[in-house]
């Protein structure tokens, strides 16, 4: 996909976002319908799912994909990278990241986006995986942080 044609996507992505969760302002339905749009609209994404953070543990939230790990070992593989970073972080080929959880032998690149709440504080991570390497550039990065900013924003509705 051409880096014009994956920024308009993601543009008709957002705005569908923007319409659907208008109408609550409850975060688990906010990431269940991010979840389900991205999964479905994005051709390379293989699993697209939430971890947040419960009294320490980073656990699986809203997800469309093969079935996942639960539980992360704290301090351990990309979405924990991401949350002790305080950034997102993309991974070309998951074999090379130190640390990785493959929660799926299939996954081969992936992207994890670290989710602020009203606070400032991380609360969750968006982790998208690929069957694909080098699936994910700055353009993903850059329109998966904006879509992640709806998950707190004030309901319209």
């Amino acid at each position: 996909m051409s880096n014009k044609t994956k920024t308009g996507r993601y543009q008709r992505i957002l705005r569908q976002i923007e319409e659907l969760i208008g109408a609550t302002g409850s975060p688990w339905s906010r990431m269940s319908t991010i979840v389900a749009l991205l999964h479905h609209k994005m051709p390379d994404f293989f699993w697209t799912g939430f971890y947040y953070l419960d009294n320490g543990d980073l656990v699986v939230g809203p997800y469309q994909g093969p079935v996942a790990c639960l539980k992360l070992k704290k301090d351990t593989g990309v979405c924990w990278a991401g949350i002790n970073e305080k950034r997102s972080l993309i991974v070309p080929d998951v074999e090379k990241f130190p640390g990785h959880i493959a929660c799926s032998s299939l996954s081969k690149s992936e992207i994890v986006v670290p989710v602020y709440n009203k606070t400032g504080k991380i609360v969750a991570v968006l982790d998208v995986d690929s069957k694909k390497l080098n699936a994910f550039d700055e353009i993903d990065q850059n329109e998966l942080e904006k879509i992640v900013t709806l998950i707190f924003e004030s309901s319209s509705k």
